[in-house]
């Protein structure tokens, strides 16, 4: 990979207007049964505007956001070789129902391991008007062809 891309930022995603339904969809996908996910009132009684995404759907955003980084062709990754080696989510409030968000992507680092490529990215999710709520960080591992 080129080394060169480090500290580039990628535009930001179209917005993304997060629903009640998808909330509550991701939510029963990981078993979650906190009322907050679901229940509106429950969610209002306990300071939210709306139903609470659970932490991990920060990954729907990222995902879509990262695409602009493995896509490039100048970058020189072989997605074909990728696995994903970490990920992790910094939150400056939770994600709510009804927040309309896009995602930044930056290039944090590129470098090798044992014959592998690993590459560092930030993806920076903001409401349309600019407030940070979360902050996805994600490894990803491209594999040397002799491994």
């Amino acid at each position: 990979m080129n080394p060169d891309f480090i500290g580039r930022s990628y535009p930001p995603s179209a917005p993304y207007l997060v629903g009640r339904e998808k909330v509550r969809e991701f939510a029963r996908a990981l078993g979650e049964i906190d009322e907050v996910y679901f229940d509106v009132d429950a969610a209002r009684a306990r300071g939210f505007s709306d139903v609470v995404a659970p932490p991990t759907y920060a990954i729907r955003l990222s995902m879509a956001a990262a695409e602009n980084v493995v896509m490039d062709p100048d970058l020189g990754l072989d997605y074909t070789r990728v696995v994903h080696g970490d990920q992790r989510f910094e939150y400056a409030r939770p994600i709510v129902a009804g927040d309309e968000l896009v995602a930044t992507v930056t290039i944090d680092g590129i470098r090798s391991a044992a014959g592998n490529d690993i590459l560092t990215t930030r993806a920076e999710i903001r409401t349309v008007s600019g407030e940070l709520v979360v902050t996805s960080h994600s490894t990803l591992v491209a594999r040397g062809s002799d491994v």
